[in-house]
């Protein structure tokens, strides 16, 4: 079974009208830390973002920001990272995000965090990585996204069922468990494919 050393969470620079977001990003924080494994994200102090660094550090897990130059001001670094570290642009950050993670978690957020989301899904559909990919879909955060996922595969758009692999939970609790259920089942692939074409 390949290990999963660090998770990606691609989540909000915002905190969303819905505490239960904020509520989500700290219990994931919080079981990343548990599990032992270490938090990629996009480095910012705010938001969902902030709120789920500074909940895996306070637990005493280990986070890593990576996070573009021109964001700094925009989205306010978090300096008590583990690691922080400054990129020329959002193509390298995202590069550099892909490279040191095992899995990937999409909590609510804004266009970017449906950006992030959408472009591992397109990797995972043309087969240039199988890491597990988990929708955290809270408070039903994601259902529009995922009834329009059901439309474009009811319209043929959306390609063969088994080539685009996500999963969906509902409740923080389940996220991880998913993840290393995934992992047991999914074949490990060459990742090189995928690094050189970012």
């Amino acid at each position: 079974m390949r290990e999963i050393r660090n998770v990606c969470v691609y989540c909000g620079s915002s905190i969303g009208a819905d505490p239960r977001y904020t509520a989500a990003a700290r219990a994931l924080g919080v079981a990343l830390a548990r599990a032992g494994i270490g938090l990629v994200y996009g480095g910012g102090a705010i938001g969902l973002m902030g709120v789920l660094a500074k909940a895996t550090v306070a637990a005493g897990g280990v986070v890593t920001g990576i996070i573009p130059e021109f964001l700094d001001r925009r989205e306010i670094p978090f300096t008590g990272a583990t690691e922080l570290v400054v990129v020329d642009d959002m193509h390298t950050r995202k590069r550099m995000m892909f490279e040191r993670s095992d899995a990937f978690i999409a909590l609510p957020g804004g266009v970017g965090t449906l950006e992030e989301l959408t472009e591992q899904l397109t990797w995972i559909q043309l087969g240039r990585h199988t890491k597990p990919l988990v929708i955290a879909d809270i408070g039903g955060f994601w259902r529009p996204l995922l009834s329009l996922f059901a439309h474009m595969r009811n319209e043929e758009f959306f390609g063969e069922v088994d080539n685009v692999r996500y999963l969906v939970a509902e409740r923080v609790e389940d996220i991880l468990p998913m993840i290393f259920a995934a992992v047991r089942h999914s074949p490990d692939i060459s990742e090189t494919a995928v690094t050189e074409r970012l």
